[in-house]
C-alpha cells in the first residue's frame, strides 16, 4: 500500500497516567499523534487511578483507530508496536500493555517496551520544525511525577545524575495551586496568572539538599504555612494577591530548577541543555532557558511532544527497532521502572 517502506511504521501507545494516546511513526517522522485527555479527574482535584484505568479501557480502541487513519496507513503496514511499560500508574499501564500485547498477537507484529522517562527525553529526536541536540546533552526532565537531570550520551545510554528526593516540580505546582483553591490541573493556571504578577512580591525558601538533588516538599509546606498565616489576618488575601503569589511561586520553582541545571553543566562541562516533560511547557521556564546567560545551546520540543503523548513512545521505539530490541508476550507493566 505504501511506497515509503524504507523506514519502519511503528504504532506507539501511551497510557502511563490519565492521557490515552496513540501515534504512528514513520522512522523519525510523526505521521499522527492522537491524545485523549480525561476530564473526570477535575472534580477530584487530582488523578484518581481507578477512574483513569477505566477511562483508558474506554478510549484506547478509538484512539488507536484514529491514529492509524490519520497516518493514512492500514494495520497491515505496521512493522512493530511500541508501548509504555512504565513508570506510571499501574492500572493505567496495564491497559496499554495488555492492548499492545493483544494487538501484537493478532497482527503477528513484534513488541517494543519503552521507558516513559527515556521517551520524554527522546522526543527531541522527532523530526519536526525544531532542531535536535547532538549527543551528549543534559536533559532536565520535569513532570508531575518526576524531576531529573540526565546526561544523554546516545538513545540507549543515559545516566541520571540528579533527581528529586521527594515531590516532583509538576506535583509542587499542582499541590500549591490546590492550596490556593485553583482547579486541577493548576500548573498551567499558575503559569497564566504569573504573567500578570510581580515575581518579587513574596520570597520563599530554597531547599538545602545535595548539589544535583531536588526537593519541593519543604517549599510546598512553607507556602501552605505562609498562606494560612496571611489568611488569618485577611480572609481575602489569596484572591487579592493571586497574581503576585503565582508569579513568586513560579519564580522560586524555576530558580531551583535552573540552579541545578547550571551546576550540572559546570560539573559535566556540557553546554547543550534540553528540557522535557509536562512542566517543560511552562512559558517562564522556556523563556529563561532560551535567554540564558551561560552560553548554553537550548533545545525545547514542540508543545505536543512535551506533555504525555505517544509520539515520544514511537521515537523511543524506533531506536529500539533499529537495534532489534523486542520483547515477548511475558512482558509486564512496571510502575516503578527506572532509566
Amino acid at each position: 500500500m505504501n511506497k515509503l517502506k524504507k523506514e519502519p511504521f511503528i504504532l506507539a501507545i501511551e497510557s502511563s497516567c490519565d492521557d490515552t494516546s496513540a501515534a504512528i511513526m514513520h522512522g523519525k517522522k510523526s505521521l499522527s499523534n492522537v491524545v485523549t485527555t480525561q476530564d473526570v479527574h477535575k472534580e477530584y482535584g487530582g488523578v484518581v487511578p481507578e477512574l483513569a484505568s477505566r477511562a483508558h479501557q474506554k478510549n484506547i480502541i478509538p484512539v488507536v483507530d484514529t491514529a492509524i487513519k490519520r497516518a493514512g496507513i492500514s494495520k497491515q503496514d505496521i512493522d512493530a508496536i511500541a508501548f509504555t511499560r512504565g513508570p506510571g500508574l499501574l492500572g493505567s499501564l496495564l491497559v496499554g500493555v495488555s492492548f499492545a500485547k493483544s494487538l501484537s498477537m493478532a497482527l503477528n507484529k513484534p513488541l517494543i517496551e519503552v521507558n516513559h522517562m527515556e521517551a520524554h527525553i527522546l522526543a527531541h529526536m522527532i523530526e519536526d520544525d525544531y532542531s535536535s541536540p547532538e549527543f551528549p546533552f543534559i536533559c532536565l526532565t520535569v513532570s508531575g511525577g518526576h524531576t531529573q537531570l540526565v546526561v544523554v550520551k546516545s538513545p540507549s545510554d543515559m545516566d541520571v545524575i540528579g533527581e528529586t528526593i521527594d515531590d516532583a516540580a509538576g506535583e509542587a505546582f499542582d499541590k500549591i495551586s490546590k492550596i490556593m483553591g485553583l482547579p486541577y490541573p493548576g500548573g498551567p493556571l499558575i503559569d497564566k496568572y504569573a504573567k500578570e504578577g510581580n515575581c518579587e512580591a513574596f520570597t520563599f525558601p530554597h531547599p538545602k539538599v545535595g548539589e544535583l538533588e531536588f526537593s519541593f516538599s519543604g517549599l510546598k509546606t512553607s507556602i501552605l504555612r505562609f498562606l494560612q498565616k496571611e489568611v488569618r489576618k485577611n480572609e481575602n488575601f489569596v484572591d487579592e494577591n493571586l497574581f503576585d503569589i503565582c508569579a513568586s511561586v513560579q519564580k522560586t520553582i524555576i530558580d531551583i530548577l535552573l540552579k541545578k541545571v547550571k551546576r550540572a553543566s559546570e560539573i559535566t562541562e556540557i553546554k547543550k541543555i534540553a528540557i522535557a516533560g509536562g512542566v517543560s511547557a511552562n512559558s517562564e521556564l522556556r523563556s529563561r532557558l532560551q535567554n540564558n546567560q551561560f552560553g548554553w545551546d537550548v533545545y525545547i520540543p514542540d508543545f505536543q511532544f512535551c506533555t504525555d503523548n505517544a509520539g515520544m513512545i514511537g521515537i523511543a521505539g524506533y531506536y529500539k527497532y533499529l537495534e532489534g530490541k523486542f520483547v515477548d508476550q511475558t512482558v509486564t507493566a512496571d510502575a516503578r521502572l527506572k532509566i
